[in-house]
């Protein structure tokens, strides 16, 4: 710092301050998700994304499971092919969540470890 340094009391005053901001809780994660990535434009209310995502994995799981015992009972072509790309999409949400999954769990271990001084 350039400037002169803080007195006690200013000190003391910063403290108060920052505890209570530690507090607030819903400060705090929104200051921990806070990134300005590939979607700078994303807003508070992108929490749905990650349950939407699920829900739809979940729906597309059960369809595809119910399409393909259909197909498998009456060895229709349009119902393999439903299958297939109920399949793929299936596959590409399930991917998905995983990579949301892994990227957390990255993030979760770096803030661990920057609060013990490692790394």
């Amino acid at each position: 710092m350039d400037g002169p340094e803080l007195s006690q009391q200013e000190l003391r005053i910063l403290g108060d301050i920052e505890q209570d901001l530690r507090a607030d809780q819903l400060l705090e994660r929104r200051l921990r998700t806070l990134r300005r990535g590939i979607r700078p434009w994303t807003t508070p209310r992108d929490w749905q994304g990650p349950h939407l995502l699920g829900v739809c994995a979940a729906l597309l799981g059960a369809g595809c499971a119910a399409v393909f015992v259909r197909a498998v009972a009456t060895s229709s072509p349009a119902l393999i092919w439903a299958f297939a790309v109920l399949w793929v999409l299936t596959l590409g949400c399930l991917l998905l969540l995983v990579i949301r999954w892994c990227r957390k769990a990255s993030a979760a271990s770096a803030g661990h470890e920057a609060d013990h001084g490692e790394g």
